[in-house]
C-alpha cells in the first residue's frame, strides 16, 4: 500500500490548480482543466487508471474538462447537487462520501463563491480516518477567500454564507490538515492571493486576513468592497460548465489561410482578427481593427474578457508554433471559434499591397513634453486596483477593459497617449480605439513602471 498520492497541476496565466489524487491501482482528477493531456500522461506515467472526476463548483474563470476527461477514460463524474448539471454525473450534498481504494471523500457543502459550491475533504482510512487535506475549490485560497460578488444583486448573501462555510465547517477542521485551493495568486477569483499553492489549515487561521475578521459584518463589509472587475467570460463560463461543454476533439483546428483569403475573410462582421504578437510588433505592423491581446502576457484572461465570443477568430502569430498554444487558450475561456491563422504573417500581409495600421510608441519623457504642449491626454488604462496616489498628472483613468464602451466619452479628433503597467494592456486599448475609429492613438514604452523613473512629480 502507498500513501495518498497528490500531484498538482498549475495552468499560468488563470492561476488554476488541479489535482491528481492516488491510490495503489487508481486516481482521482479534481477541477480538470480542458486540456485532458497532462492528466492522462500523469496517470499512465503513474500506471493508474482515472476512474472519479471530481467538481468542486461551476467555475467561472475556465471552461473545465470534466466531459473530456469521462469521455476518455470512462471516469464517473462528481460534481454539486445543487448546480442542477445537465451532464451525466453524480449529484453529491452534505454528507455524502466517496471511496477510491483506501481514500475516503467526505462531502461539505460551503456556499459563497458561488451557491452550489462544495469541498472534499480527504482522509487516509489505511492509517486513520481523521482529515489529511481539503480540496476547497474557490472557498479558501492561499492568503484569501474566494469572491462573492460575481452574481448580480447576491454578493451579500453569498458573502454571509461564506462566513458560515469558513467559520462553521473548513475552520472547524485540524490545523494540520492540508489546504488545496483551485486557484493562486494571478487568478480573478479572489483580490489577494499568496503565490503559495498549498497550505494548512493552521496556517490559514493565522496568517489569512479575511479568517482573522470574527465580526461578520465586517466579513461582509471587506468582501463586498473594491473588489476587482470581473472579466465578461465569467459570466458564460459557469452555465457552460453546467451544460457540459462541446469536447475538444469536436472543434476543429485553425486552418492557414493565404493572405488575400484572410482579407476577404476577415471583412465579414461574423470575424474578428486577434493578433497576439508583443505590443512593439503590434505597434509597429497591423490589419487595421485587429484586437491585440499579446500571448506572452495573461492571455487567456485578457481575450476571454474583451473578445466577442459570438465570432470566428482569426489570429495574426509571429510563428506557427503559437497557433496551438493560442487556441488551447482561449478554449479555456470558452472561445472556440478558432478558425484560421495567416499564413506568412504580417510579411506576407504587406508583400502582398493589403491595408496596414500602426500604434507609434512614445518614451515616457516625450509623453510628459506632449502632454505639456498640450498636444496630447495620457489615458491611464490600469485597472481600479492598482491606482494609488501616484497617478501621472492630467490623466483619465479609464481600465482598459472598458475602453469598449467609454470610448464614447473621448473625442476622436484627439491625440491619446496609452499607459499601463508595462505596455500589454495599453496595446489592448489602443487597439480598441483603433478599431472604433480612434486615428491618433499612441503608446507609452514601458508604461508606468517607465514613467516613474523620471522621478518627476505626480498628480
Amino acid at each position: 500500500m502507498r500513501i495518498i498520492i497528490i500531484h498538482q497541476f498549475f495552468v499560468p496565466g488563470i492561476a488554476h490548480s488541479s489535482y491528481l489524487v492516488a491510490g495503489d491501482n487508481a486516481c482521482a482528477v479534481i477541477d480538470p482543466e480542458r486540456n485532458i493531456l497532462p492528466y492522462l500522461d500523469s496517470a499512465r506515467r503513474m500506471g493508474l487508471k482515472i476512474t472519479h472526476i471530481l467538481e468542486t463548483h461551476l467555475h467561472a474563470d475556465f471552461i473545465s474538462g470534466h466531459l473530456d476527461l469521462a469521455e476518455a477514460t470512462g471516469a464517473r463524474i462528481y460534481a454539486p447537487a445543487s448546480g442542477n448539471c445537465a451532464f451525466p454525473h453524480q449529484p453529491l450534498k452534505e454528507g455524502d462520501s466517496i471511496r477510491l481504494e483506501d481514500i475516503a471523500f467526505s462531502v461539505i457543502e460551503t456556499p459563497g463563491h458561488t451557491p452550489e459550491h462544495i469541498c472534499y475533504i480527504a482522509a487516509d482510512m489505511s492509517r486513520a480516518d481523521a482529515p489529511v487535506s481539503l480540496f476547497c475549490g474557490d472557498t479558501l485560497f492561499v492568503g484569501d477567500v474566494g469572491r462573492p460578488d460575481l452574481f448580480p444583486g447576491r454578493a451579500e448573501e453569498l458573502a454571509r454564507a461564506l462566513y458560515h462555510s469558513l467559520q462553521e465547517k473548513i475552520l472547524t477542521l485540524p490545523d494540520h490538515c492540508e489546504v488545496y485551493p483551485a486557484h493562486g495568486m494571478g487568478s480573478l477569483c479572489g483580490r489577494s492571493m499568496s503565490a503559495k499553492r498549498s497550505s494548512t489549515i493552521g496556517y490559514e487561521k493565522r496568517y489569512n486576513y479575511a479568517l482573522q475578521m470574527q465580526d461578520i459584518q465586517e466579513f461582509v463589509h471587506s468582501l463586498t468592497s473594491n473588489m476587482p472587475a470581473a472579466p465578461d467570460h465569467f459570466a458564460r463560463c459557469s452555465e457552460i460548465n453546467r451544460a457540459g461543454p462541446r469536447l475538444m476533439k469536436s472543434l476543429s483546428s485553425p486552418q492557414p489561410m493565404g493572405p488575400k483569403a484572410f482579407f476577404d475573410s476577415i471583412r465579414s462582421k461574423r470575424t474578428a482578427v486577434l493578433d497576439l504578437r508583443s505590443y512593439p510588433a503590434f505597434s509597429g505592423l497591423h490589419i487595421p481593427g485587429s484586437w491585440n491581446v499579446d500571448l506572452a502576457g495573461s492571455f487567456a484572461t485578457h481575450a476571454g474578457w474583451v473578445l466577442p465570443p459570438e465570432r470566428d477568430i482569426f489570429l495574426v502569430v509571429e510563428v506557427n508554433e503559437q497557433v496551438k498554444e493560442a487556441a488551447v487558450q482561449l478554449r479555456r475561456v470558452g472561445l472556440d471559434n478558432v478558425s484560421a491563422f495567416l499564413e506568412g504573417g504580417l510579411l506576407a500581409w504587406g508583400a502582398n499591397a493589403l491595408p496596414v495600421d500602426s500604434v507609434p510608441v512614445v518614451t515616457p519623457q516625450k509623453a510628459v513634453d506632449m502632454v505639456a504642449a498640450e498636444d496630447a491626454t495620457i489615458i491611464d488604462v490600469r485597472s481600479f486596483d492598482e491606482m494609488t496616489d501616484d497617478c501621472v498628472r492630467g490623466s483619465i483613468q479609464i481600465p482598459w477593459h472598458d475602453l469598449r464602451t467609454r470610448h464614447r466619452e473621448l473625442s476622436r479628433d484627439g491625440k491619446y497617449i496609452l499607459m499601463c503597467k508595462g505596455g500589454r494592456r495599453a496595446s489592448i486599448a489602443s487597439s480598441i480605439l483603433k478599431m472604433n475609429g480612434f486615428a491618433n492613438v499612441l503608446n507609452m514604452a514601458g508604461g508606468f513602471a517607465a514613467y516613474q523613473k523620471l522621478g518627476i512629480c505626480t498628480l
